[in-house]
């Protein structure tokens, strides 16, 4: 008997060895140094980046991409998956990716680090620096300068992760999905001027199934922004500003446009922004939709437009004079949104004359300005105001 159970334990520690070893043994990781990138943050890196890309993509089985410390100069980096074998790759970056301090170099790429067809890619750590500031100043002095890049670009890709990166100063918007399923963001830090334009910290564009976790976004344009054809998104525990706030859109550019639904902004601290929870659309004709949105726990610090919905968007009159705006939306709860507002005016609700918003809902909505109650505003709007609500609803 106590052979037998001798051989029962031998059979099961040789079985564990063989299973851990096996999987210890699945994972082959790439380090960028070994394919030539230096960590001088001055010598041209993007050779050995991609190089280190093709090696995991051959692989039919996990694979890990190691970026040590140092900071790695990256000219514009396409990162395809169309031929990817393999269904799992990491990068793991204790280091910095430079851009070119020349905005020129990339300033018309359109993305300076694109991942296009991948699934099952993450990025764990690491730091973006776009050092988009020439851009800006560019821009600022009214020269003709290029559009500027986005920092890091991921489209038509499914089962993205993204946890614990930095991303400063892009030259344009800093993180785009576009045409992605399944994404998880979390631990995600977002930093530019207050004046940078276009530097949106997290975009989203004909996308589902997308979650943004417990980041801290810093810029100077939306924090978060939400564009047609966006579905089933979940954006939780956020802070914002500068910036101008979260923004489901623009919207109704087009006549033909994709809506946006069920989407859930909630535990969000906006601090001196120029918007908190915003819907936008262009005054134009479209059949665009907004419908099944909550905004919930949500903390106002001095923001200019603490509650906005705005359908009469035509910055300078221009592309939809005497228009009004086709998007319908509907079904928008607000709940417990609490602080001060920095106009008097704190909930403003300006809808489509020829498609009024139906079904808003209000309910503990408490916001101050200047130590007094704040007002509110309503055009076109229909909704119902449940429990405590300061300002007193206009709807």
């Amino acid at each position: 008997l106590e052979l037998n159970t001798m051989a029962a334990i031998l059979a099961m520690m040789f079985t564990f060895i063989f299973f851990c070893s096996s999987s210890l043994a699945a994972t082959i990781t790439y380090n960028v140094l070994t394919m030539g990138a230096k960590p001088d943050g001055k010598t041209d890196s993007t050779k050995a980046f991609l190089t280190a890309w093709a090696s995991a993509c051959a692989l039919a089985k996990p694979a890990t991409i190691y970026v040590p410390p140092g900071r790695y100069l990256l000219r514009a980096a396409y990162f395809g998956g169309q031929n990817c074998k393999n269904p799992a790759i990491t990068l793991r970056v204790d280091g910095t990716l430079v851009a070119p301090s020349d905005y020129r170099v990339i300033g018309n790429a359109g993305s300076w680090l694109k991942f296009e067809s991948v699934s099952g890619v993450s990025i764990y750590g690491g730091t973006l620096d776009g050092q988009g500031s020439g851009l800006w100043a560019c821009k600022a002095s009214g020269r003709n300068c290029p559009s500027g890049a986005t920092t890091l670009a991921f489209y038509s890709s499914n089962n993205i992760v993204i946890n614990g990166l930095t991303s400063l100063n892009s030259q344009r918007f800093h993180i785009v999905m576009d045409g992605c399923h399944n994404a998880k963001l979390q631990a995600v830090k977002v930093s530019a001027s207050g004046g940078s334009p276009n530097t949106d910290g997290i975009h989203l564009q004909s996308s589902s199934g997308v979650t943004i976790l417990n980041s801290d976004i810093r810029t100077g344009d939306d924090c978060i922004s939400i564009g047609p054809g966006n579905s089933n998104l979940w954006i939780e525990t956020i802070s914002c500003g500068p910036g101008h706030g979260i923004s489901i859109g623009s919207l109704g550019w087009d006549l033909q446009e994709p809506g946006v639904q069920n989407v859930t902004v909630k535990d969000v601290t906006f601090t001196g922004t120029q918007n908190g929870v915003r819907i936008k659309t262009w005054s134009r004709a479209s059949n665009g939709f907004v419908k099944g949105v909550l905004f919930q726990h949500i903390v106002m610090v001095n923001v200019d437009n603490p509650v906005i919905i705005n359908q009469n968007y035509c910055p300078d009159d221009h592309n939809c004079p005497n228009q009004v705006s086709g998007v319908k939306i509907s079904d928008v709860s607000y709940d417990n949104i609490h602080g001060t507002s920095g106009t008097q005016v704190a909930v403003k609700f300006y809808c489509s004359k020829e498609h009024p918003c139906s079904g808003i809902r209000l309910e503990d909505i408490n916001l101050t300005y200047k130590d007094q109650t704040a007002k509110a505003s309503c055009v076109n709007a229909d909704g119902t105001a449940l429990g405590s609500v300061q300002p007193t609803s206009c709807l």
